[in-house]
């Protein structure tokens, strides 16, 4: 989930599906701010606070994605930067087979479920080529955006810091961290404390009683976002403030603010076509692996 998480575009939760401790890790969520938890945390109460949620799993989950994010953050930036190709070959790989995964878990496909997940597919496929928005630097609205960036992470398929792009605010925040700016991380965190637990108990109850459906949508998600791990791009407008500026990220480079999938040049890329073929296979076969090491059977 944390290695995921570090490329824009690929969302964490597509991972946790996968795996099998997607909806483990919604309900881990949502009891958080169960009655009484929330008595146990207000009365001091330590031991019972423990045996009333999971945390066993919430924190084996949570050092894992701090390890990832630590330990590989700098060698995927770096293929991002010079390999962009490759990596985007192999998360194609990995996303595409996490569509095949997930959708086995429906036993019977009926025509409703069928027409949410094209209408999943084709509304995330829109919502990923959108050019980000201008937006007010306000408290209210950094609140807002913290609320639907932590919203979309625990969506598979969506990116958390696609979506701090589309609203005009992953440079804002970005800055905000660089410049120990913490009146704006503190809106921003706020906002993505309210949203993860108020979602995860939508997303949760929905879980329960439209499982089918759920999974559907989450399959159409995650349909729709290949079009953002699509290896070839061409760079179509770099992100600019209201000035008409461009932006630069905390690197000196140009932020990119919105792309164009392009077919590769068969005629001079063969070499590179069989390598990102080769990694999105490796990408696809690994996302089995893991399926079944998740206890789950090959249809």
């Amino acid at each position: 989930m944390g290695a995921a998480d570090i490329v824009p575009g690929v969302s964490g939760a597509t991972m946790a599906l996968i795996l099998g401790i997607y909806e483990e890790l919604i309900q881990s969520i949502r009891e958080v701010v169960h009655p009484p938890v929330l008595r146990a945390v207000s009365r001091v109460r330590v031991k019972e606070l423990l045996q009333l949620v999971n945390w066993p799993f919430l924190l084996s989950v949570g050092l894992g994605i701090l390890i990832a994010l630590l330990s590989l953050s700098r060698g995927l930036e770096w293929l991002l930067i010079n390999q962009p190709v490759y990596l985007w070959s192999f998360f194609f790989g990995l996303v595409a087979a996490s569509v095949f995964v997930v959708a086995r878990r429906i036993k019977r496909w009926q025509p409703g479920l069928v027409a949410a997940l094209i209408g999943a597919a084709i509304g995330t496929y829109w919502l990923v080529g959108l050019v980000p928005a201008q937006t007010p630097n306000t408290y209210g609205f950094l609140f807002l955006s913290g609320m639907l960036a932590i919203c979309a992470m625990i969506l598979p398929g969506i990116s958390g810091a696609f979506i701090l792009v589309l609203l005009g605010k992953y440079q804002y925040v970005l800055s905000a961290v660089n410049t120990r700016d913490f009146v704006t991380l503190f809106f921003v965190a706020m906002g993505a404390s309210v949203g993860i637990v108020t979602f995860a108990q939508i997303i949760g109850w929905m879980f329960k009683r439209y499982h089918d459906w759920v999974v559907a949508l989450l399959t159409g998600l995650m349909l729709g976002s290949l079009r953002k791990v699509w290896p070839w791009k061409e760079i179509v407008s770099y992100l600019e403030d209201s000035q008409g500026n461009q932006i630069l990220d905390s690197h000196g480079a140009l932020i990119v603010a919105l792309e164009r999938n392009i077919l590769p040049n068969f005629s001079t890329d063969g070499g590179q076509i069989a390598l990102a073929v080769v990694l999105a296979l490796v990408g696809f076969g690994l996302v089995l692996l893991m399926s079944r090491f998740a206890g789950e059977e090959h249809a």
